[in-house]
């Protein structure tokens, strides 16, 4: 027996963990939960047949389609539940951010599981007692929010709820009840921002000191994340989940830059997106997650979509964790190819958000003469907009830059001030237009 927290664990104790988790959630889930009985028998493999990690690796691979087309096919909540529906108490959803929203049930002991997640993400990212926590979103069904809010009371920290509330009166509440730790989107960090500015409130003199970001890879982009700590004079914590497969990454306080997989809590692989093969460490890959405390609703070997690098070295926190260089670093399907150039939204984003004249931005990718052709939106900020020669000039700066940067030639134009949608949750600024 052993009081060493969890994320604190050897990779050899780590091992056995998952080792014993995974057999347990197997014998469970394979005995009563449809989704899985058929897709073991199609493969023609018993549970009992799995008895190490390396045999994992005999399940095919899972997709957020096959789970979407199965909900579509039994709704309302597919066939991908181990327990009779009066077994479970929560039901949370997807953003619906690639496509149609997908529905999620918790059990009551599923949910303590995601309350175990959060517990060690506040203990890496260095949460005190002392902290009061900001959560400026609306409450609606995207677990996110819910399971993040629920974390931090469980670990007791005063908690402030800011649904129903515009920007302006939650930015004002962060600052009055001394808040300091927010909890949000790179998005609306940024929107945050813009309105302290249009108020002219100095956050960067409030109490806050920890941004913990997520739903976006902005946390990852060192122009947003420098973006944000300058303007809120406080360190931006990256943080990694998905509805589908639990709260399972976040960056370790004591070492910037790469994210810890909670390896306490699932499997994590690295493929090559094509060959489905696993990847060395250092290579870019796709992540894929088996998780192991959602016996109610789980998944094994599922494809995040996700693009990530193992870190060769080392964590410098010291934990044993599996750590992904840079965060994620982009989506699989989020890719498009202009002159040849392979472009990821993130690389844009990285670019636009170094001009602090760009208040807002979209970018709309489109066939012309059977070729891809991208065309970026800026919207400038107001005092840049007041001056004709300033916003030809911003045009013609991310112009170039994009074209330095990433080898293709981008039509850039500038658009009316306030006239681009602002995002609470995550922004959607890329847009692909059919011919």
């Amino acid at each position: 027996m052993t009081d060493t927290l969890p994320e604190l664990l050897s990779r050899e104790a780590l091992l056995a963990r998952q080792t014993h988790r995974l057999q347990h959630l197997l014998t469970e889930v394979t005995a009563t939960n449809p989704f899985w009985r058929h897709r073991f028998d199609a493969c023609g493999i018993e549970a009992a047949e799995i008895k190490t990690l390396d045999d994992l690796r005999r399940l095919p691979f899972l997709t957020k389609q096959e789970l979407v087309d199965d909900q579509n096919a039994h709704p309302p909540f597919g066939t991908n539940l181990t327990y009779p529906l009066q077994s479970y108490s929560r039901l949370h959803q997807t953003s619906g951010t690639t496509g149609k929203p997908m529905r999620w049930l918790e059990t009551p002991e599923s949910w303590d599981w995601f309350m175990e997640c959060w517990a060690q993400i506040y203990r890496i990212c260095g949460i005190t007692d002392d902290d009061i926590f900001a959560f400026p979103f609306s409450f609606g069904p995207f677990i996110g929010f819910w399971a993040a809010f629920e974390g931090a009371q469980r670990c007791q920290n005063l908690s402030l709820t800011m649904g129903g509330m515009t920007s302006e009166a939650r930015l004002k509440m962060i600052l009055e009840m001394q808040a300091t730790v927010v909890c949000c989107t790179p998005t609306y960090a940024m929107r945050l921002i813009e309105i302290a500015e249009q108020l002219d409130l100095s956050i960067s003199e409030s109490n806050v000191r920890l941004i913990i970001v997520a739903g976006e890879p902005g946390g990852a982009i060192p122009a947003i994340r420098a973006r944000i700590e300058q303007s809120w004079g406080a360190r931006v914590i990256d943080h990694w989940g998905m509805t589908d497969i639990g709260s399972l990454g976040i960056e370790p306080a004591s070492a910037p830059g790469g994210l810890l997989i909670l390896e306490t809590e699932c499997i994590a692989e690295i493929i090559d997106p094509e060959t489905h093969e696993p990847v060395q460490k250092g290579e870019l890959g796709e992540l894929v997650i088996t998780n192991l405390g959602r016996n109610g609703q789980p998944v094994f070997r599922f494809r995040t979509g996700d693009l990530v690098k193992a870190s060769i070295e080392p964590c410098p926190s010291g934990s044993s964790l599996l750590r992904l260089d840079g965060g994620i670093l982009g989506r699989a399907d989020d890719m498009v190819t202009i002159r040849g150039n392979n472009v990821f939204p993130s690389s844009l984003d990285a670019i636009l958000r170094e001009f602090p004249e760009v208040a807002e931005y979209r970018i709309v990718v489109m066939t012309q003469r059977a070729m891809p052709h991208m065309k970026v939106e800026i919207e400038p900020t107001v005092n840049t907009a007041a001056s004709l020669d300033s916003v030809e000039s911003l045009v013609d700066q991310v112009r170039k830059t994009i074209k330095d940067r990433l080898n293709f030639q981008a039509e850039v134009t500038q658009v009316a001030v306030n006239s681009l949608p602002r995002f609470e949750l995550k922004g959607r600024r890329f847009h692909r237009q059919d011919a």
